[in-house]
Formats: C-alpha cells, structure tokens, sequence
C-alpha cells in the first residue's frame, strides 16, 4: 500500500499516524515544506521517503510531489493530512489522481460550509441551531432575529475556531455588524445556544461503524476565550454518555462518513429550548472530518490507555482494530472493563501575558505524579491554546476542577 501523508511534521505528534502505517508494512510518503535536515528523527523514521516542496499552499508543486511518488512507487492508495487546513486540497489531489479512499473535491462543501451542514443535519433529523444566511440581507435578518430572538452568532461560513466570529445582542449590532463587516454575504447567522461543547471524537470504518469512541469537554466560551485571550481548560472523559454516542453515530451516517478519524461538536444544553431540546441534551454544532486539534489526540490516549494513532492505521490497512475491541461489548461502550485503566485526561494552559499565583515550577512539582505534557504551545497554536501548557491525567472530576483552578490562578 502507498500512502501519501501531507504535512507529517506538523502538528508535531502527527508523525505518529505515518509511524503506525509503517509499522503495518505500508509504503508511508510524506510531502511538506519543511527542510528535511529541520525534521525530527521521529518524523524522519516514520517514512519510507520524504519530498520536499518550497510552498505546501503552491497545488503545482504538491501535484508533481503526488506524480513522483505515483512514478517510482505506482498507484496511490491514500492521500491524507488529517488536518483541517489540507482538506480540500487533499480532496483535489484524490480527485485528481483518482484516488477513491477519501473524500474527493465535490463533498467538500458538505464538510467545508456551515450552510451546507445544516442541510446534513436536517435531513437526519438531528436537532441544530437554527440558521439564516447573512447574503439574504439586513431586512430578512432582523426578521430572523425576531424569530430565535437576541443574542445570535454571526460568523464565517467556512472558517475553524471562533476566528471572525460576532455575537449580536440587539438590532442595532445587527445593523452595525452589516455596516461594518467585510464580506458578510460570506457569513452565517445563527440563533445562541448555551451550554459545554462536547465532542464525539471516533475512528469509523469503510462500513461506516465506529471502531472507538471518546468525548471532549470543551468550555462553552471558546469565542471569548479567543477574542478576549482567556485561559484554556478542558479535558478528555473517561466514559461517553450514551445519548452522545448515538447522536454521534446518527450524525456519521448522515454525513455517510466512512474511514476516517472524525471530531463531530455538540452542545449539551444548560437550560430547556423548546423544540430544540431540554436540559442536557445534545444539539449539533458542526462537523470536522479529522482528529480534534492540538494534542488532544494523545490526550485521548493517556485517558483511555490506548493508542488512536494505531487503532486509525489498522482502520486504513485492516478496516478493524485489535487496540479498539476491548472498548466496544454488544455494541455498548463498555469503557469500564477491568482490563482497561480510564482517567480523566485534563488540559490547562497559561498566556505570557497574565501572572499567576503559582509559577510554573509549583505546578510540575504538585502534579509531578500525574503530569503527562508539560511544554510550550507552538506560536501557530498559542493565540488559541495559550502560550504554556500543563496537561494531566487524574482519576475524578474534582481533581480536574481543582487542577485548573490551581494553573489559572491569578494575583
């Protein structure tokens, strides 16, 4: 099998998918723009061969990378990031090599734009956020407004993040928002819901079936937390509540996901909507086709004892997973079996600009036992998840709350 994986050195745990590839005999080729002599022994051991290019962004120079390796290793089998930033051109590259594993350029819309989700989510009878069109105008928005009533979230129909995002308290912000804001017909408006943003992270086969399945809890003010640059926690569950698991299945089959590593988010109400749901239950948020970012892929591992990086690459090779097995009993999850260790796998990260009542010192020293990364964030990463980051794995969630407590703690 020959597997191109774009951008293997970064995030800089992704080295790991290509490694468990090559550990299965597979013929792993990594493209990126990144000097070789600048790679990582990691990296440079996980492949079978590396190319170069001077602009990963540059689609000529990646398409002649793809050509090369399909030359002097034959067929293409995968094309692959797992990254949100490389989905579509991943999709053009599969198109254009006529690689079939995957999605290919015309689905990327459906992945891609919120608008298009909605349309997903519907027809599976899944309970969303309502939504409008912010190129249908000011007038027919204020209209809307007066439906879902104030406050609503304006924000980019393609986009990652709460980057370009607005939240709209009365009518004046919404005219205002339409005054000012560039490009708004690129925006979507919806109505504001409340609540922690919880993600079924899993790994799905060709059949579609999840071979793994895990929740993140996200905080539910991930707009404020960038716009404002607060402090970020949140933390990997060590069990997935059922009413989460099955509206994350309902949602894989009706985005028809197969063989991929998916992060699908929902809210988990913190008060009744109506219609929309009561207290906590889940309502659709949005779906990313690719692990969930950062490092919570490894912090998935530290709180379930397990290894996604393998259970992803045996889902490529065997469309099964012997890592995943014990997780799964007659179809329920079945996380508690005595055979497998669970934890809460928690993350809290400080900013350089805000001083903290504990230095970074006491922080090791109390959690030296439970500490599991501890490292600077890289500078892509920093204006989202801080500039330092503590993450451990406890047993509880009183220990979680205690542990952010103790990082974010402010003089």
């Amino acid at each position: 099998m020959n597997f191109i994986f774009i951008s293997p050195h970064f995030p800089h745990t992704y080295w790991e998918f290509c490694d468990r590839l090559k550990k299965n005999g597979v013929n792993t080729l990594g493209i990126a723009d990144a000097p070789y002599d600048s790679l990582s022994n990691e990296v440079k051991n996980s492949l079978t061969e590396y190319y170069k290019v001077d602009n990963l962004e540059n689609y000529d120079e990646v398409y002649r990378a793809v050509a090369f390796f399909a030359f002097k290793y034959g067929k293409i089998d995968w094309i692959e990031s797992n990254n949100e930033y490389w989905l579509e051109q991943d999709a053009r590259l599969r198109t254009d090599f006529h690689v079939t594993t995957g999605l290919q350029e015309s689905q990327t819309a459906a992945i891609k734009e919120k608008s298009e989700m909605k349309k997903y989510y519907i027809s599976g009878n899944i309970p969303t956020a309502r939504q409008f069109r912010a190129s249908d105008g000011v007038k027919n928005a204020l209209e809307f407004a007066d439906t879902v009533h104030y406050p609503l979230i304006c924000k980019p129909d393609i986009g990652v993040g709460a980057g370009g995002t607005h939240k709209i308290h009365n009518a004046d912000e919404l005219i205002e928002f339409y005054s000012k804001v560039a490009e708004t017909q690129n925006y979507v408006i919806e109505e504001f819901i409340t609540g922690d943003i919880c993600s079924y992270d899993a790994i799905i086969n060709s059949s579609g079936i999840p071979l793994f399945e895990s929740m993140t809890v996200w905080p539910p003010s991930i707009m404020d937390i960038v716009n404002k640059q607060l402090d970020l926690s949140y933390y990997v569950d060590k069990t997935i509540p059922e009413p989460l698991q099955e509206i994350g299945r309902k949602t894989v089959e009706a985005f028809n996901v197969k063989s991929r590593f998916v992060h699908l988010e929902f809210f988990r109400l913190d008060s009744d909507r109506g219609e929309l749901g009561k207290k906590g239950d889940f309502v659709a948020l949005e779906v990313n086709m690719r692990p969930a970012g950062g490092y919570t892929p490894d912090m998935i591992n530290y709180a379930h004892s397990t290894d996604v990086y393998k259970i992803w690459a045996d889902m490529i090779c065997y469309d099964k997973s012997q890592e995943a097995s014990a997780y799964h009993h007659n179809g329920r999850n079945a996380l508690s079996l005595p055979w497998h260790n669970e934890y809460y796998c928690a993350f809290a990260s400080r900013r350089d600009s805000h001083h903290y009542v504990h230095s970074d010192d006491e922080v090791k020293e109390r959690y030296k036992n439970q500490l599991v990364m501890c490292e600077r964030m890289p500078e892509i990463l920093s204006g989202a998840m801080g500039n330092q980051m503590f993450t451990v794995r406890l047993n509880d969630y009183n220990e979680v709350e205690e542990f952010v407590n103790f990082v974010h703690a402010k003089e």
